[in-house]
C-alpha cells in the first residue's frame, strides 16, 4: 500500500477487536510515513558544508532600525531603502500600527520606529498610512512612553534632545569588578548592546535626519519628560537611586570638566575592539553589530576602514532579499540549527554512521570553542569547551547549544572516536562548571542575577541579567542524563531542587527561551524522564497541565501573550513546533497510549504537508519576553519529527537509544571547581 492509500484508508469497517487492530495497524504506518518523510525532507535540507540554518525571523524594529543605519553610512537613496520600506508597509495592521508577532496587537515602540523609518524613506507625512501611524502612536502613550533605545537612537540622529535619553556613559568601564553596578553585572547581550551605545553617547556624533522630517508630533504631551524617568512613590528605593545617579550624570555630561572620559573611552573601545577581532559581528546579535558600526564611525573611522567595511559585510549577511522587499534576520542559528536536527534524524533511526550526521558531527565539532571569553570573569578556573548559537562568537558560547550539541554529538558512529570523546568531554565539564549557586543555569553567564538592576533606566529591554532559568536548566539535565548521569548526583539534585521550586502552583514551568509554558513544561518533563524521576508528583501534576490546556483538535497552542497575562497560558491556535513540545512532554510521563499522546500524534499526522514540512505562522521563539520574539523557520520541522520519532519508537519498545556516556568521575580534572 502506498503512503497516500495508507493516508486515505477509511477505519468504517468490520467490528470490534479487529477493527481496532486494523485502525491501530493503520494508524502505526501513518507514522512511519510521516516520520520517514520528514527525515527526507530534513536530510535534504542540509548544507554542503555539513550544517542546517533556517531563517530566524523577528519583527519590524529591526528593518526600521537598518534604514536608520542606512542613513547614517549615507545611502538613503540606495534601493535597499525601498526595499526596506516596501516590507515595513506590508507589515502595517490595519489600526495604523506594528505589531512585535504575528497576529499581535499594535505595539508602541515598534510603531515609532517604522514611523521614523517611512518618512527616511520618503513617505510624506500627509500620506494616510503615515498619519494612521502617527495617530496610533499617540493612542500608545506617544514617543514620551517609548523605551529607553528607541530614544537613544532619536537623539544619535538630531531628532530629540540626549536630556530625555537615559544615561550611559563610557566611565560604566571604570567600575571594578567588585562594584555590583559593573559591566560584568550585566547580562552579555547588554554588554554587547551597551558598551557600544556609551561610546557614542561620550562623543554625540552629528548625524541629524534630512530636513523635514521630524518626531515631535509623535509626542502625547509636548514637553512631556520620558515615562521612564518619573519618580518612585517611595522616598528610598532603587528606581529613585538609579534615576538620580541618572541626573548626577547629567550634570557631569554638561560640564566642561571630564577627568575620566578620555580613559573610559579607550577602555570602552578596547573591550568592543578585542570581541571584534574573535567573532563575525559583535556577540553576532543584530543591535550589538549595529551599536559597534556606530561607535566606530563616532570615534571617527571612516566607512572605507577596513574594520569597519569587514563589519558592516557581516551585518549585511542578515539581510533576506525576496522580490521587492528586503527583511533582517536578528541573528543566525546554525549551531542551534543543526543540533536539534541532528537529535530529531538519530531519534527517527537514522544510521548513526550515516554520512549526513558524520557530516554534522565534524562541523559541530570544529566549531567548538577553546579559547576565554566573558563567561570566565565569574567562572575564572573552568577550561573552555562550550559551543556558541551561530557560526562565530567565540566570547559567547552558551549552555542551551552546549546541551543540546552534546546530546546530538553523543549517538554519532564517527570513526576518529577519540577526537570526538575528547571534544564532548570539555563540552560537557564547560557545562557542569557554569551551574550557579541556586541550583540551575543561565544561558550565556555564571551568577548574573543582580535584581535590583533592572531598576537601571536603560535597562527596560526586560532582559539585564541572566539568571537560572528552567528551560535552560533542564535541557542540561537531560544532557546530563543521556550522559549517563543518575539523579543522586549532586549536580542534578541541586538542579533538580531548582526546577522544583520554579514549577508555578498549576504544575507549569516557565519558558525563558521558548513560547511559553508548553516549551518550558515539555523540556523539564523529558528532562527527568532521562533520569528516571517523571513518575514523581510534580510531574505528573504538569502532565495534568498539558492535558488541561491540549486544544480541541488535539493539537497544542500558545500565544505570545501568555507572557502579559497568566491567564492565558497554553491558550492559543494549534502549531506544529508546539504541538510537538506537548507530546513530548506527555510521552515522558504518560507513554505513548494515553489518549492526549493520540490526539497530539494525530493533528501532526494530519497538519502535515506532502513534502513532509509543517506550516506555522506564529513565533514560538523568545527573545526578551514582552520585549521581542522569534520565529525560528526549522522548529516547525525539526521538533515534530523529533516527536512522532519518539511516539513511534515508544510504542515499539524502542525507548533508549545507545549514546556515548561520560561520567562525572572522567571529568574532574577538567571541570576546574569541585562542585560534586
Amino acid at each position: 500500500m502506498t503512503p497516500e492509500a495508507r493516508l486515505r484508508t477509511d477505519f468504517s469497517f468490520g467490528g470490534g477487536q479487529a477493527t481496532a487492530a486494523v485502525r491501530s495497524r493503520d494508524f502505526e504506518c501513518q507514522v512511519e510515513d510521516a516520520v520517514s518523510r520528514s527525515a527526507n525532507w530534513l536530510l535534504s535540507a542540509q548544507s554542503q558544508d555539513g550544517y542546517w540554518w533556517g531563517e530566524l525571523e523577528a519583527d519590524t524594529t529591526l528593518e526600521s532600525d537598518y534604514i536608520v543605519y542606512l542613513h547614517v553610512l549615507g545611502q538613503l537613496k540606495s534601493e535597499k531603502v525601498a526595499k526596506l520600506a516596501n516590507y515595513i508597509r506590508k507589515k502595517q495592521l490595519a489600526d495604523g500600527g506594528w505589531s512585535i508577532f504575528e497576529g499581535g496587537p499594535s505595539e508602541l515602540n515598534a510603531s515609532v520606529k517604522a514611523y521614523v523609518a517611512l518618512r527616511l524613506a520618503g513617505d510624506a507625512a500627509t500620506a494616510p498610512h503615515i498619519v494612521g501611524a502617527k495617530e496610533k502612536i499617540i493612542e500608545l502613550g506617544g514617543l514620551e512612553a517609548t523605551n529607553s533605545y528607541v530614544r537613544f537612537y532619536l537623539a544619535m540622529v538630531g531628532a530629540i534632545d540626549w536630556n530625555i535619553v537615559p544615561s550611559i556613559p563610557p566611565e560604566l568601564m571604570l567600575l571594578p569588578e567588585w562594584v555590583p553596578i559593573n559591566i560584568y553585572e550585566m547580562s552579555s547581550w547588554t554588554r554587547g548592546i551597551v558598551i557600544p551605545l556609551s561610546i557614542i553617547y561620550g562623543n554625540k556624533p552629528d548625524w541629524h535626519l534630512p530636513e523635514g522630517v521630524t518626531v515631535n508630533e509623535l509626542f502625547k504631551t509636548k514637553g512631556e519628560k520620558p515615562h521612564s524617568f518619573d519618580w518612585d512613590k517611595r522616598i528610598i528605593s532603587w528606581r529613585n537611586v538609579f534615576l538620580a545617579l541618572d541626573r548626577a550624570v547629567k550634570v557631569y555630561e554638561r560640564s566642561r570638566w571630564k577627568p575620566f572620559r578620555k580613559f573610559a573611552l579607550s577602555l570602552a573601545r578596547k573591550w568592543m575592539l578585542e570581541r571584534l577581532e574573535r567573532t563575525e559581528g559583535l556577540a553576532t546579535i543584530y543591535p550589538a553589530m549595529m551599536n559597534s558600526i556606530y561607535a566606530l564611525l563616532a570615534e571617527g573611522k571612516d566607512q572605507d576602514d577596513p574594520l569597519v567595511t569587514r563589519e558592516i559585510k557581516f551585518l549585511a549577511r542578515y539581510e533576506i532579499e525576496e522580490d521587492d522587499t528586503i527583511r533582517v534576520q536578528p541573528c543566525i542559528s546554525p549551531v542551534w540549527d543543526t543540533a536539534i536536527a541532528m537529535v530529531s534524524l538519530e531519534e527517527a533511526g537514522v544510521d548513526p554512521a550515516h554520512p549526513a550526521l558524520i557530516a554534522a558531527e565534524r562541523w559541530v565539532v570544529s566549531n567548538q570553542i577553546l579559547g576565554p571569553g566573558d563567561w570566565q570573569v565569574k567562572n575564572q578556573n573552568a577550561e573552555p569547551g562550550g559551543w556558541a548559537f551561530e557560526f562565530r562568537n567565540d566570547f559567547y558560547p552558551d549552555v542551551d547549544d552546549t546541551a543540546f550539541v552534546l546530546m546530538a554529538l553523543g549517538r554519532v558512529d564517527d570513526p576518529d572516536s577519540d577526537r570526538l570523546r575528547n571534544s564532548m568531554r570539555r563540552g560537557l565539564a564547560w557545562l557542569v562548571s557554569m551551574q550557579n549557586a541556586d541550583g540551575g543555569w543561565g544561558a550565556f553567564d555564571h551568577e548574573n542575577d543582580l535584581q535590583f538592576l533592572n531598576h537601571i533606566p536603560f535597562a527596560d529591554h526586560n532582559a539585564m541579567l541572566d539568571p537560572s532559568t528552567a528551560d535552560v536548566t533542564a535541557r542540561t539535565v537531560e544532557c546530563l542524563g543521556q550522559m549517563g548521569w543518575s539523579a543522586n548526583h549532586p549536580v542534578i539534585q541541586r538542579a533538580r531542587a531548582f526546577i522544583r521550586h520554579e514549577q508555578t502552583p498549576d504544575g507549569s514551568w516557565f519558558g525563558r527561551w521558548g513560547v511559553n509554558y508548553v516549551y518550558g513544561t515539555s523540556g523539564v518533563l523529558r528532562a527527568l524522564e532521562t533520569i528516571g524521576l517523571s513518575k514523581q508528583p510534580d510531574c505528573q501534576r504538569a502532565a495534568d497541565w498539558l492535558r488541561s490546556v491540549q486544544n480541541a483538535d488535539g493539537g497544542f497552542g500558545e500565544s505570545v501573550l501568555s507572557y502579559y497575562d497568566p491567564a492565558l497560558k497554553g491558550k492559543g491556535k494549534s502549531t506544529a513546533s508546539q504541538t510537538a513540545w506537548g507530546l513530548i512532554g506527555l510521552l515522558a510521563t504518560s507513554g505513548p497510549d494515553d489518549p492526549s499522546v493520540e490526539r497530539a500524534v494525530a493533528w501532526l499526522l494530519e497538519q502535515q504537508n506532502p513534502d513532509g514540512t509543517w506550516d506555522e505562522a506564529e513565533f514560538t521563539g523568545t527573545g526578551f519576553p514582552c520585549v521581542f520574539y522569534l520565529k525560528y523557520h526549522l522548529y516547525r520541522n525539526s521538533f515534530p519529527l523529533y516527536a512522532l520519532a519518539r511516539y513511534d519508537n515508544m510504542r515499539k519498545g524502542r525507548r533508549n537509544f545507545g549514546g556515548m556516556q561520560i561520567s562525572a568521575a572522567e571529568l574532574q580534572h577538567l571541570i576546574g571547581r569541585n562542585r560534586g
